[in-house]
């Protein structure tokens, strides 16, 4: 470990929060937790670190800071742009709050506990801890090679958390919020949520069979918060957007339950104080990391400080799915543990791709590393929050992320600056001209001017209410009011003159357009960083994370300054960076075949005969010793169905009809198991159906597709199912 140290201030206030704050970092060395930390010179002492410490200030001066969290993510499945989506959006938060001088913490990190993560890692063959820390390693991974400013990274496998989420449960606990009980009902394993109804009820989140669980449990009081929470609602910032809000006050006043809030029946999770056998639920323990992660818990008085000073949390960032848990379970902890409540909980929409959510389970994924390869950060963060309307699901395609990036970034922010910067390299040498204030300034120029000053006013009130599409929407507004002006005043006709009116108009036009472009790139800084870096250095301005955004006004830029090397900073994607993303991801998606022991068949699509052994082999299928293509194999669309109705089809042994829930339409398919299965025991299971084959009559029914599974030696057919819960219309590939 490497502490890099820094004089502050010796004043006596500061020597005792040091002090503090080193006992702090000992006792998280003990119990292996890695602290990174440095002091600096500040006007009080500011102990802070990259990722795992945080800033210290006087209390009295702890007005003028920001916190800001994202949801941590689970560790079931490595990540795909639909998290980056979350985390991109609060790194450009935090980077605009700190570039308006704000101090401000941004917090992610990982939730890595649940009985998801403990059936996952048993079929990885590992166990919940070594499946957890790959997972999350690759999480960090990302969000580093994304450049992404973090300053904690927060594992719910951590001592500080464990200590911190035990001191809660106490606490709630001792205030008289929870109680010893049992329960019997349904629990949804990939949700990690409790779901009202009889057996085989659908989870109402994620569409899947939920499984029927009895034991013993400890449960949080509820129903005694109901109209407490409907009062906290009534201020609108609480929740956002309206409709979110919407949705979690019909759910509140619709009633509300005391919630088991521990599990007994597996025991990946934090353990109960003084009871070990339960473990924490899932969802108190990852809610808990807020608090966690900024001291809440500990015992240390920098750990201490440093809760009092961040704490309530300004914007929770978190995706529209787990509303419910944010927005009512997690005020009503706090409410119990008489906590101030976040400001804000802002809900994202969802990232589509193929016009559904991206999920592993569904083989629709887009792999971020794919992205940044081909077009880089920048291209995928100013699409993100350009494209999408924030708050709305939005829509994902390398086309149309091509298509922006050209339109732009390419001929919009990059070549006003490659055309103004290399116009003024050309006629004054390289440095920033002088503008005339006499008689070739035209009213042209006060209106780039004024549109200026109305920008940066404009964009910042719609920034920071999260209307990231509208605010930038305006700066490209005022890009594209720039390449007119500049269209409209020829300063390369004017260049071609040498007389001294046409030089000091020639000053004037070319100052307008790079003093534009300055605050262009000053507003566009915290959605694209690097690139918006690179422009300022061309600009001559020197290093961009020193820009104060709350100081920014027209007439800034130097004069006489000397501009820096000028270079193309996004260059024009053609077709070909389309062709290349979409093939990354293919070789992504392909999967090695695996033969089962048993021959997998098709059961259901029946030839012309009125009944079919279960383990006839299909008409066309090739022989045991043939080999196909991976081309032809890429041809055969197999899906994830459920089961919504089955029953026996009249005068055939062998044959039912099913409804199979597909996703994007209910089918209708005949199958030859009725020998192998009651239709009451298949109605709310999942199969897997081929769901391209041309439909068939069959005893007058259409069957629109056959059920996969595998023949026995005896002719019994055995339908193909999955270990892990796997939504409906996931594509098997």
């Amino acid at each position: 470990m490497i502490f890099k140290v820094i004089l502050a201030p010796a004043v006596r206030r500061a020597r005792v929060l040091q002090r503090a704050f080193e006992r702090d970092v000992l006792a998280e060395k003990e119990l292996g937790h890695d602290v990174r930390w440095r002091i600096t010179a500040v006007p009080l002492l500011r102990i802070s670190s990259g990722r795992n410490a945080l800033s210290m200030t006087d209390q009295a001066n702890s007005q003028n800071r920001f916190y800001l969290t994202t949801p941590i993510y689970y560790v079931n499945a490595r990540p795909h742009l639909g998290h980056a989506y979350s985390t991109i959006v609060c790194d450009a938060i935090a980077r605009r709050k700190r570039a308006l001088g704000i101090e401000t913490w941004f917090l992610t990190g990982t939730d890595e506990h649940g009985q998801k993560i403990e059936r996952s890692a048993k079929l990885a063959g590992c166990s919940p801890e070594e499946f957890a820390t790959k997972i999350a390693g690759e999480f960090r991974g990302l969000w580093d090679r994304l450049g992404l400013t973090y300053d904690d990274f927060i594992r719910t496998t951590e001592p500080r958390h464990i200590r911190g989420v035990q001191h809660l449960f106490t606490t709630l606990r001792d205030r008289g919020y929870i109680y010893k009980g049992s329960y019997t009902g349904q629990y949804c394993v990939y949700d990690e949520a409790y779901v009202d109804g009889p057996p085989g009820t659908l989870c109402p989140d994620c569409g899947r069979p939920t499984e029927t669980v009895s034991e013993e449990n400890y449960f949080f009081k509820l129903s005694a918060f109901q109209d407490r929470l409907l009062a906290l609602y009534a201020n609108p910032e609480f929740i956002r957007p309206e409709a979110r809000r919407n949705e979690v006050i019909s759910f509140v006043k619709s009633g509300l339950r005391d919630q088991s809030i521990s599990r007994s029946t597996f025991s990946w999770g934090i353990p109960v104080p003084d009871d070990p056998k339960h473990v924490i639920y899932v969802w108190f323990d990852a809610l808990a990391n807020y608090l966690t992660a900024i001291g809440y818990g500990s015992s240390h008085a920098g750990a201490q400080e440093a809760f009092k000073k961040f704490w309530p949390a300004d914007v929770q960032m978190i995706g529209k799915e787990i509303v419910r848990f944010h927005c009512v379970y997690w005020p009503a902890f706090l409410m119990a543990a008489g906590l101030p409540m976040p400001k804000t909980i802002v809900a994202h929409g969802w990232l589509l791709f193929e016009e559904s959510k991206m999920s592993k389970s569904r083989g629709n994924i887009v792999r971020t590393e794919t992205i940044l390869d081909v077009l880089g950060a920048d291209a995928l963060r100013y699409f993100l929050l350009r494209e999408v309307v924030f708050g709305q699901d939005g829509s994902f395609s390398f086309d149309a992320l091509v298509q922006r990036y050209n339109s732009d970034l390419a001929n919009g922010l990059g070549n006003l600056a490659s055309r103004t910067l290399t116009m003024i390299n050309r006629y004054f040498k390289g440095e920033v001209p002088y503008p005339s204030h006499g008689a070739s300034k035209t009213s042209a120029d006060d209106a780039i001017a004024d549109l200026a000053r109305k920008t940066i006013h404009e964009f910042g009130t719609l920034f920071d209410q999260f209307q990231f599409s509208r605010a930038l929407e305006l700066a490209w507004a005022l890009i594209a009011a720039v390449d007119k002006y500049i269209v409209e005043n020829e300063p390369w006709a004017l260049g071609e003159k040498q007389d001294e009116e046409s030089r000091s108009r020639l000053a004037t036009v070319l100052y307008t357009a790079a003093e534009a472009l300055r605050i262009a790139t000053a507003l566009a800084y915290p959605v694209m960083p690097d690139a918006t870096a690179k422009i300022w250095t061309q600009l001559g301005l020197g290093d961009i994370k020193k820009l104060a955004l709350n100081e920014l006004s027209w007439g800034q830029l130097p004069l006489g300054t000397k501009l820096g090397d000028v270079q193309p900073v996004f260059p024009r994607a053609d077709k070909s960076a389309i062709e290349r993303m979409q093939k990354m991801e293919e070789e992504q998606r392909v999967t090695p075949v695996v033969e089962a022991p048993a021959t997998t068949v098709a059961t259901g699509q029946a030839t012309a005969a009125s009944s079919v052994p279960a383990t006839a082999t299909p008409a066309g299928a090739p022989a045991a010793n043939d080999k196909i293509s991976i081309d032809d194999f890429a041809k055969i669309d197999l899906r994830v169905g459920m089961v919504k109705v089955a029953e026996r089809v009249p005068k055939a042994d062998k044959l039912l009809r099913l409804e199979i829930d597909i996703g994007t339409e209910v089918r209708q398919v005949l199958a030859g198991i009725a020998e192998a299965y009651a239709p009451e025991t298949l109605v709310g299971r999942k199969v897997v159906i081929v769901a391209n084959l041309a439909p068939r009559k069959l005893r007058g029914m259409e069957s629109n597709g056959m059920i996969v599974a595998a023949s026995l030696e005896d002719g019994k057919p055995v339908l193909a199912g999955f270990l892990e819960d796997v939504p409906v219309g996931a594509r098997l590939k």
